[in-house]
């Protein structure tokens, strides 16, 4: 029943010959824009995260050998 409707819809639209497109509030260009204005903003937010792994020196654990299963989420609190 469904392949029918299918059909039937796809027949009737073919013979029309014409469509007419729906009206756009702005033109073509503008969508363009606009989205790579949208994605250039997107794109300098996550650059600016890019120096958080840089900020400090990077800091050798404290090695205790009593500990069995070192836990390195303490946070540094374990020392």
């Amino acid at each position: 029943m469904l392949s029918q409707q299918i059909a039937t819809i796809v027949a009737a639209t073919g013979e029309s010959g014409h469509e007419e497109l729906a009206p756009l509030w702005a033109e073509p260009w503008v969508f363009g824009v606009a989205i790579l204005a949208i994605l250039l903003v997107l794109m300098f937010i996550t650059l600016s995260y890019s120096n958080l792994g840089r900020r400090h020196e990077v800091v050798e654990e404290h090695s205790d050998p009593h500990r069995q299963h070192p836990n390195k989420h303490d946070h540094g609190q374990g020392h």
